[in-house]
């Protein structure tokens, strides 16, 4: 026989069988699909569970989802968990340790109540509580009654279960109605495979809360939150719960039909004689710098002067003047603390404000911790609503955005812009008093980049940005000693300039780079360098005014200007781009 056929017939033979091995276990897994389709999709699940959220004796659901600690209490005593409140409700209500208190702040309410206490401040007046907030292993809970008051929500109380259904008003909730014929079993997936949570009986009304797959994620007014078919509901109709305006917003004052022209007068000690003060056309806006915090327990220090707001009243300014915090971290951080010190400020600012007949306050805070960034915010949340009580507008200084901590980094520009009436961005010292190198104290570019950051990383709004211009520049001198190049400055005024100018016989030149005039002279092997702020660096600045379409400027300072300067700005602001 020939050996190479045999060989063939066992290759044929094993290729065979191989083939019949393959069917079969295609046949096989054919059969297991089929199966595990028909099991799926035909057999139901008739497992019941208990739902995710059992173990809660009061469970609290906000569309469609459970918060996993319980309220406490029943009715009109019910008290939410202030983790809960924060979350659904409210993110900046704040619980404070240190005088065992929750506050509780919106537009136009300062509301503070400690633990175990019926009695109460709203905006600083007394208020009381019918239940007190509680704490309870651990975790602060908050009596329902001023949520209701301060917030737009409702909550719907199951008498069957005892869950709470939180709905805010400017929710939309869609209402299905089951199948009138039959009870359904209520699923915790989109297919009957899934085990039973609840049953629902026929002609129940649900809240749907999604789709997915045939299936309606459904909940039951006791709380139960599960799966059925759409096929078994029948749409009912959609709640849309009105947003209802409690109280009109605050409307700051603003210049009609044009911009913010604002100046800050510096104080240090003794108020300048105003019969010396020159004519400052166009000007709606002053700010002196007449308060600081004194001390870490809150105490205002007050250089103001009557003489000085009788001034300004005559010529129709806004009296805005700052507050500042003294430059001084560590009593800055000790005033900012408590609520306590928070409100001996504030209370101090409203008698002045009454005392010399204010329009507003400007506040700046500079040289601040970023350990402070949560309280100064807190701050303004707290300060507002009660300057806003006695129509005064609230504003603050920000510097331009960068990597230094004492500087830059405290400020929370987004939330504060959401607070407070205005934010004046100091538009200068780029190149500052120390700095290693000389330049501009705000090149055009840089202050273009700080605006645009603002505007569109922290999305402050344009309308409440005011671009805050320099009337300053340095004398900027560079030395070279044993090899290397010796940088100091000295800060002038616009006239000081022109006289320099004068003196030397300088001609400006334009730079490009810095967007601004600048010049340059040698005295004593020195080279003495000067980015001139004048009347073409202003209207520059201007411009970016009404590029981005700015609430207006703010100068730093007065008596730094040459008069001209005045002319310029009001001209410049009011003419159409």
């Amino acid at each position: 026989m020939d050996k190479n056929n045999q060989v063939s017939r066992k290759a044929r033979r094993g290729c065979f069988a191989r083939f019949l091995m393959l069917c079969f276990a295609l046949f096989l897994i054919a059969c297991g699909a089929s199966a595990f389709f028909f099991w799926d999709k035909l057999v139901p699940n008739r497992e019941h569970v208990e739902a995710e959220f059992h173990e809660l004796e009061k469970p609290v659901f906000y569309k469609g989802s459970y918060f996993p600690v319980s309220a406490l209490g029943e009715g009109e005593g019910l008290k939410l968990p202030l983790s809960l409140v924060q979350e659904w409700i409210d993110p900046s209500i704040i619980y404070e340790q240190s005088s065992d208190s929750v506050i509780i702040t919106t537009k136009d309410k300062v509301l503070r109540f400690k633990t175990s206490q019926l009695s109460a401040m709203m905006n600083e007046r007394p208020y009381t509580l019918d239940f007190p907030v509680e704490k309870k292993d651990e975790a602060v809970y908050v009596p329902i009654a001023p949520l209701l008051q301060l917030y737009q929500i409702d909550l719907r109380v199951s008498e069957q279960s005892g869950a709470v259904i939180l709905v805010k008003q400017g929710d939309s909730v869609e209402w299905g109605r089951m199948d009138e014929k039959k009870e359904i079993p209520l699923r915790t997936g989109a297919a009957i495979r899934y085990p039973i949570v609840s049953e629902v009986t026929p002609g129940e009304q649900l809240m749907i809360w999604g789709e997915e797959a045939g299936w309606y994620k459904v909940q039951q007014t006791s709380g139960f939150t599960g799966y059925v078919s759409k096929a078994d509901v029948v749409l009912d109709h959609v709640e849309a719960v009105p947003e209802q305006e409690i109280v009109a917003p605050f409307i700051p004052w603003k210049p009609i039909g044009g911009k913010i022209n604002m100046t800050w007068e510096h104080v240090i000690s003794k108020n300048p004689n105003t019969s010396q003060i020159t004519a400052m056309p166009g000007l709606n806006v002053i700010s002196p710098t007449w308060f600081s915090i004194a001390d870490g327990e809150g105490k205002i220090r007050n250089i103001a002067d009557m003489e000085y707001v009788k001034w300004a009243q005559d010529r129709g300014y806004q009296i805005w003047p700052i507050f500042s915090n003294g430059f001084d971290p560590d009593r800055t951080a000790k005033a900012l603390a408590s609520y306590d010190s928070r409100m001996k400020i504030i209370k101090q600012l409203l008698v002045f404000a009454q005392m010399y007949q204010l329009n507003g306050f400007n506040v700046d805070f500079e040289n601040v911790r970023t350990t402070e960034k949560e309280n100064l915010v807190q701050f303004f949340r707290e300060m507002t609503p009660l300057m806003h009580e006695q129509n005064l507008v609230v504003s603050l200084d920000v510097t331009p955005k960068s990597n230094s901590e004492m500087w830059s980094l405290f400020y929370d520009r987004p939330a504060l812009s959401g607070i407070a009436d205005y934010m004046m961005l100091m538009g200068y010292d780029e190149h500052w008093a120390t700095s290693p190198v000389s330049g501009s104290v705000g090149s055009l570019p840089w202050v273009e980049k700080a605006v645009l950051r603002l505007l569109e990383e922290d999305k402050v709004p344009a309308s409440k940005l005011v671009l805050g211009i320099p009337f300053y520049t340095r004398l900027w001198t560079e030395e070279v000693i044993d090899g290397k190049t010796d940088v100091s400055s000295k800060a002038l005024s616009m006239e000081t300039v022109q006289s320099i100018i004068k003196e030397k016989q300088l001609t400006p030149v334009f730079s490009p780079e810095s967007g601004q005039n600048y010049v340059e002279y040698k005295e004593d092997k020195q080279l003495k360098r000067i980015w001139l702020e004048d009347d073409t660096s202003v209207k520059a600045r201007i411009e970016l005014v009404k590029k981005y379409d700015l609430a207006g400027v703010a100068s730093w300072r007065r008596g730094f200007e040459t008069p001209n300067i005045w002319g310029t700005i009001e001209e410049s602001l009011q003419k159409m781009p």
